[in-house]
Protein backbone atom coordinates (compact mmCIF):
# COMPACT_ATOMS: atom_id res chain seq x y z
CA UNK A 1 0.00 0.00 0.00
CA UNK A 2 0.93 3.69 0.16
CA UNK A 3 2.63 3.30 3.53
CA UNK A 4 4.87 0.50 2.23
CA UNK A 5 5.78 2.53 -0.87
CA UNK A 6 6.65 5.55 1.31
CA UNK A 7 9.03 3.36 3.34
CA UNK A 8 10.72 2.10 0.18
CA UNK A 9 11.08 5.64 -1.22
CA UNK A 10 12.61 6.82 2.05
CA UNK A 11 15.12 3.95 1.98
CA UNK A 12 16.23 5.02 -1.48
CA UNK A 13 16.85 8.55 -0.26
CA UNK A 14 18.45 7.96 3.13
CA UNK A 15 20.67 4.91 2.86
CA UNK A 16 23.80 4.29 0.82
CA UNK A 17 23.81 0.62 1.72
CA UNK A 18 20.20 -0.41 2.11
CA UNK A 19 19.32 -2.27 5.29
CA UNK A 20 15.90 -3.15 6.57
CA UNK A 21 15.78 -4.54 10.10
CA UNK A 22 12.56 -6.02 11.39
CA UNK A 23 12.14 -8.13 14.49
CA UNK A 24 10.99 -11.68 13.88
CA UNK A 25 7.22 -11.82 14.10
CA UNK A 26 4.71 -14.39 15.39
CA UNK A 27 3.31 -16.86 12.90
CA UNK A 28 0.03 -14.99 12.45
CA UNK A 29 1.91 -11.99 10.98
CA UNK A 30 4.56 -13.94 9.08
CA UNK A 31 2.85 -13.71 5.67
CA UNK A 32 2.64 -9.91 5.89
CA UNK A 33 6.28 -9.67 6.88
CA UNK A 34 7.36 -11.83 3.93
CA UNK A 35 5.29 -9.72 1.55
CA UNK A 36 6.94 -6.55 2.83
CA UNK A 37 10.39 -8.09 2.42
CA UNK A 38 9.63 -9.15 -1.15
CA UNK A 39 8.43 -5.64 -1.99
CA UNK A 40 11.65 -4.12 -0.69
CA UNK A 41 13.88 -6.57 -2.57
CA UNK A 42 11.94 -6.09 -5.81
CA UNK A 43 12.45 -2.33 -5.73
CA UNK A 44 15.90 -2.06 -4.08
CA UNK A 45 18.12 -4.67 -5.69
CA UNK A 46 21.05 -4.20 -3.29
CA UNK A 47 18.98 -4.15 -0.09
CA UNK A 48 19.82 -6.45 2.81
CA UNK A 49 17.09 -7.57 5.18
CA UNK A 50 18.08 -8.46 8.73
CA UNK A 51 15.71 -10.30 11.05
CA UNK A 52 16.81 -9.99 14.68
CA UNK A 53 15.11 -11.56 17.68
CA UNK A 54 14.91 -9.50 20.90
CA UNK A 55 17.67 -6.89 20.99
CA UNK A 56 19.33 -5.99 24.28
CA UNK A 57 22.41 -4.26 25.61
CA UNK A 58 23.52 -0.87 26.93
CA UNK A 59 21.25 2.02 25.88
CA UNK A 60 18.23 -0.25 25.48
CA UNK A 61 15.36 2.01 26.53
CA UNK A 62 12.69 -0.70 26.26
CA UNK A 63 11.60 -1.86 29.71
CA UNK A 64 12.56 -5.52 29.44
CA UNK A 65 15.78 -6.49 31.23
CA UNK A 66 15.46 -3.18 33.11
CA UNK A 67 12.25 -4.48 34.68
CA UNK A 68 14.01 -7.61 35.91
CA UNK A 69 16.92 -5.51 37.20
CA UNK A 70 14.44 -3.38 39.16
CA UNK A 71 12.89 -6.50 40.67
CA UNK A 72 16.34 -7.80 41.59
CA UNK A 73 17.45 -4.52 43.15
CA UNK A 74 14.26 -4.45 45.21
CA UNK A 75 14.86 -8.10 46.19
CA UNK A 76 11.42 -9.07 44.97
CA UNK A 77 10.40 -12.64 44.21
CA UNK A 78 10.02 -12.72 40.44
CA UNK A 79 6.66 -13.64 38.94
CA UNK A 80 7.25 -16.17 36.18
CA UNK A 81 4.66 -16.72 33.46
CA UNK A 82 3.60 -20.34 33.85
CA UNK A 83 6.42 -22.78 34.36
CA UNK A 84 9.00 -20.35 32.95
CA UNK A 85 10.01 -22.71 30.16
CA UNK A 86 8.99 -20.53 27.20
CA UNK A 87 12.04 -19.98 25.00
CA UNK A 88 13.50 -16.55 24.22
CA UNK A 89 16.26 -15.62 21.78
CA UNK A 90 18.40 -12.49 22.10
CA UNK A 91 20.99 -10.52 20.17
CA UNK A 92 23.32 -7.89 21.61
CA UNK A 93 22.95 -4.59 19.77
CA UNK A 94 26.73 -4.43 19.38
CA UNK A 95 26.64 -7.76 17.53
CA UNK A 96 23.94 -6.39 15.24
CA UNK A 97 26.21 -3.45 14.39
CA UNK A 98 29.13 -5.81 13.85
CA UNK A 99 27.08 -7.92 11.48
CA UNK A 100 26.07 -4.87 9.44
CA UNK A 101 29.77 -4.01 9.16
CA UNK A 102 30.45 -7.56 7.94
CA UNK A 103 27.78 -7.28 5.25
CA UNK A 104 29.08 -3.91 4.07
CA UNK A 105 32.60 -5.32 3.83
CA UNK A 106 31.74 -8.67 2.22
CA UNK A 107 28.51 -7.88 0.31
CA UNK A 108 27.35 -11.52 0.35
CA UNK A 109 25.07 -12.91 -2.34
CA UNK A 110 22.44 -13.83 0.24
CA UNK A 111 20.29 -10.79 1.02
CA UNK A 112 18.02 -11.99 3.85
CA UNK A 113 19.55 -13.01 7.18
CA UNK A 114 18.16 -14.22 10.45
CA UNK A 115 20.47 -12.95 13.18
CA UNK A 116 20.73 -13.72 16.88
CA UNK A 117 22.53 -15.75 19.48
CA UNK A 118 22.70 -19.39 18.39
CA UNK A 119 21.28 -20.52 21.74
CA UNK A 120 17.86 -19.64 23.06
CA UNK A 121 17.14 -19.57 26.79
CA UNK A 122 14.05 -20.21 28.85
CA UNK A 123 12.29 -17.34 30.58
CA UNK A 124 13.51 -18.73 33.89
CA UNK A 125 17.11 -18.89 32.67
CA UNK A 126 16.94 -15.32 31.35
CA UNK A 127 15.55 -13.99 34.63
CA UNK A 128 18.21 -15.86 36.57
CA UNK A 129 20.95 -14.30 34.42
CA UNK A 130 19.45 -10.84 35.02
CA UNK A 131 19.38 -11.36 38.80
CA UNK A 132 22.92 -12.69 38.68
CA UNK A 133 24.03 -9.59 36.75
CA UNK A 134 22.52 -7.50 39.54
CA UNK A 135 24.27 -9.60 42.17
CA UNK A 136 21.05 -10.77 43.81
CA UNK A 137 19.64 -14.25 44.59
CA UNK A 138 16.55 -15.31 42.71
CA UNK A 139 13.27 -16.63 44.02
CA UNK A 140 10.55 -17.31 41.45
CA UNK A 141 6.79 -17.51 41.79
CA UNK A 142 4.67 -19.19 39.12
CA UNK A 143 1.71 -17.23 37.77
CA UNK A 144 -1.01 -19.07 35.85
CA UNK A 145 -4.18 -17.97 34.04
CA UNK A 146 -3.19 -14.29 33.93
CA UNK A 147 -2.36 -12.52 30.64
CA UNK A 148 1.41 -12.42 30.90
CA UNK A 149 1.88 -9.01 29.30
CA UNK A 150 0.16 -7.58 32.38
CA UNK A 151 3.15 -8.49 34.53
CA UNK A 152 5.95 -9.61 32.17
CA UNK A 153 7.71 -7.80 29.30
CA UNK A 154 7.27 -10.45 26.57
CA UNK A 155 4.24 -11.83 24.79
CA UNK A 156 3.19 -15.45 25.16
CA UNK A 157 4.90 -16.87 22.09
CA UNK A 158 8.33 -18.27 21.39
CA UNK A 159 10.48 -18.67 18.34
CA UNK A 160 14.02 -19.77 17.61
CA UNK A 161 15.62 -18.31 14.50
CA UNK A 162 17.99 -20.39 12.39
CA UNK A 163 21.13 -18.24 12.38
CA UNK A 164 23.56 -20.59 10.60
CA UNK A 165 24.05 -18.17 7.69
CA UNK A 166 24.95 -15.38 10.10
CA UNK A 167 27.43 -17.62 11.90
CA UNK A 168 29.19 -18.44 8.63
CA UNK A 169 29.98 -14.74 8.24
CA UNK A 170 30.33 -13.85 11.95
CA UNK A 171 30.94 -16.90 14.13
CA UNK A 172 31.30 -15.15 17.49
CA UNK A 173 28.52 -13.42 19.42
CA UNK A 174 28.43 -11.87 22.88
CA UNK A 175 27.51 -14.42 25.57
CA UNK A 176 24.16 -13.49 27.10
CA UNK A 177 25.52 -13.42 30.66
CA UNK A 178 28.27 -10.98 29.64
CA UNK A 179 25.87 -8.78 27.73
CA UNK A 180 23.44 -8.62 30.64
CA UNK A 181 26.25 -7.57 32.99
CA UNK A 182 26.98 -4.72 30.58
CA UNK A 183 23.28 -3.89 30.46
CA UNK A 184 23.00 -3.76 34.23
CA UNK A 185 26.05 -1.52 34.56
CA UNK A 186 24.60 0.89 32.00
CA UNK A 187 21.11 0.84 33.50
CA UNK A 188 22.44 1.48 36.99
CA UNK A 189 23.86 4.78 35.73
CA UNK A 190 21.00 5.73 33.38
CA UNK A 191 17.74 4.70 35.05
CA UNK A 192 16.05 7.95 34.07
CA UNK A 193 16.53 7.09 30.38
CA UNK A 194 14.22 4.06 30.52
CA UNK A 195 10.49 4.61 30.97
CA UNK A 196 9.08 1.87 33.22
CA UNK A 197 5.84 0.05 32.52
CA UNK A 198 3.38 -0.65 35.35
CA UNK A 199 4.22 -4.33 35.79
CA UNK A 200 5.03 -3.97 39.49
CA UNK A 201 1.84 -2.02 40.13
CA UNK A 202 -0.19 -4.81 38.52
CA UNK A 203 1.67 -7.46 40.51
CA UNK A 204 1.16 -5.65 43.81
CA UNK A 205 -2.51 -4.89 43.20
CA UNK A 206 -3.78 -7.83 41.17
CA UNK A 207 -1.70 -10.92 41.94
CA UNK A 208 -1.95 -12.95 45.14
CA UNK A 209 0.34 -11.72 47.89
CA UNK A 210 1.96 -15.07 48.63
CA UNK A 211 1.46 -17.68 45.87
CA UNK A 212 3.41 -20.88 45.92
CA UNK A 213 7.08 -20.45 45.19
CA UNK A 214 8.56 -22.54 42.39
CA UNK A 215 12.14 -21.92 43.36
Amino acid sequence: GRGRQFLIDELHVRLGHHFVAGRAVPRVRFAQALAAERAVLEQIANAYIIRPPYLYGPMNNIYREAFVFDCADAERAFRLPGDGEMRLQFFHVRDLCRFIDVIIAQQPQQHVFNVGNPESVSVREWVELCYRAAGKPLECVAVHNVPQRSFFPFYDYQYELDVRAQRELMPETTPLAEGLRESYAWYSAHRNEVVPKPYMKFIDEELPAAPASVR
